[in-house]
């Protein structure tokens, strides 16, 4: 069996499973955001008998797509999973101040573990594939049943292994190679599969950079995206819980839809430029002419990590970003931002003309605090670029790296990164 169909297999209280079986499965987290979490609520309330959660422990609550609440709509939701989490005695709810991105709270919480089973009321769920767990996003009506009954039904997924060989050069990095795995396999290339994360090029990522590849495993429409727990997994995981865990393999003989070879040693900075994640170019290929930006985005559940802001501190020290550009970053969490204020990061973007916001959604999905008007460019750390997706439809959104949003913030047009690094030597 695959990674994915073991951890499936255990969850189900079966020897083994196979793609396309339907199963329900045990789970050992359930994630809502405000959003999700106002629907799952309601289902919840109409279900005859369900007075309460399965367990309160391994529900988590997390406020960060409208933060702090914008309007008086947004704070009604935010009240009514607040309120729902008293009520139920939930442990794990993470308000304004004391969270940020779901996904970058819960791995650093010790929340997620190899071997388990998670579900969440956001497609980037699948994010916790990166500490070799089954994870995924689910519509509210299934989180409402999980909710209640601590198990979800699902069909198991076919897999896809991509083995990475090569070594990254100097500024390329996770988002680069995910950049590409998405213009490899498209936006529907993945659809209902997990993909499965193999070779040098992978083990010799950060937690970070895997969280960054798993994260976006959804844009080309995956299941779920996972890797091999390893020792740095492991000692990232033990760090921050005391909790049993359980980790998998893919056996050896495992059999997969499809296998991808991706060497990497000539890989340069990529951009998916508008209006899908997988309208992937070199950047190279790009910067032959001049894109001129109205907004740079550094942050969100792909790119809002610690690791992250030092490259773009790195590149914007005692510099001023361009006067036709505006610079916005969200941290990831709270715990993020007070690190990065510890280190002088904060001070280094503010004093380049950055704006540093509250952890959260909102500029990632249009929603608050860096939305798009009419006719306006943004190149952006997140992980979409569809037709709208960051306010105005009539706007544009181009995908990259931090360091290729830090460069292109210093001219104001689309910039390779290594470029003003031999430029700065």
């Amino acid at each position: 069996m695959t990674l994915t169909q073991k951890i499936l297999a255990r969850h189900a209280g079966l020897d083994r499973v196979e793609p396309g079986q339907i199963i329900n499965a045990n789970v050992d987290l359930v994630l809502a955001n405000e959003l999700s979490a106002a629907v799952a609520i309601g289902v919840m309330r109409g279900m005859k008998g369900a007075d309460r959660v399965f367990d309160a422990n391994k529900i988590a609550l997390v406020e960060d797509h409208f933060v702090p609440a914008k309007d008086a709509q947004s704070a009604k939701l935010a009240k009514l999973m607040k309120d729902f989490a008293t009520e139920q005695k939930i442990k794990h709810f993470f308000d304004v101040g004391r969270g940020g991105i779901e996904h970058v709270v819960l791995p650093e919480e010790g929340l997620v573990a190899p071997g388990e089973v998670i579900v969440g009321g956001d497609s980037h769920t699948c994010t916790y594939g990166a500490f070799g767990a089954f994870a995924t996003g689910m519509g509210s009506t299934d989180i409402a049943a999980a909710f209640v009954l601590g198990e979800v039904w699902l069909k198991v997924p076919a897999t896809i292994k991509i083995v990475y060989s090569g070594t990254l050069k100097n500024h390329v990095y996770a988002k680069d190679l995910m950049l590409r795995t998405v213009g490899e396999l498209g936006i529907d290339g993945a659809t209902y599969r997990a993909i499965e994360y193999h070779g040098s090029t992978v083990d010799a990522l950060s937690i970070t950079g895997r969280i960054t590849m798993a994260n976006m495993a959804i844009e080309a429409g995956a299941k779920n995206g996972i890797f091999h727990a390893d020792e740095k997994t492991i000692a990232y995981v033990q760090e921050r819980t005391d909790r049993p865990f359980m980790v998998e393999r893919a056996d050896s003989d495992a059999i997969y839809e499809r296998v991808i070879a991706i060497d990497v040693d000539d890989l340069e900075p990529q951009i998916a430029c508008p209006h899908t994640p997988d309208n992937v170019h070199p950047i190279s290929q790009v910067t032959r002419e001049d894109i001129p930006l109205d907004q740079v985005f550094i942050g969100s559940c792909t790119n809002g990590y610690i690791e992250d802001l030092r490259v773009v501190a790195k590149i914007l020290q005692g510099k001023r970003i361009s006067p036709n550009v505006r610079v916005i970053v969200n941290p990831g969490s709270q715990k993020v931002w007070m690190q990065a204020a510890e280190e002088g990061i904060l001070t280094i973007l503010a004093a380049a003309g950055c704006a540093v916001n509250t952890p959260g959604c909102g500029a990632c999905f249009g929603g608050h605090m860096g939305t798009l008007g009419d006719g306006e460019r943004a190149l952006s750390t997140t992980n979409r670029n569809y037709v709208g997706r960051m306010g105005s439809p009539k706007s544009e959104v181009y995908l990259s790296s931090p360091a290729t949003c830090a460069a292109s913030a210093l001219t104001g047009i689309i910039t390779d990164p290594r470029v003003v690094d031999a430029a700065l030597v």
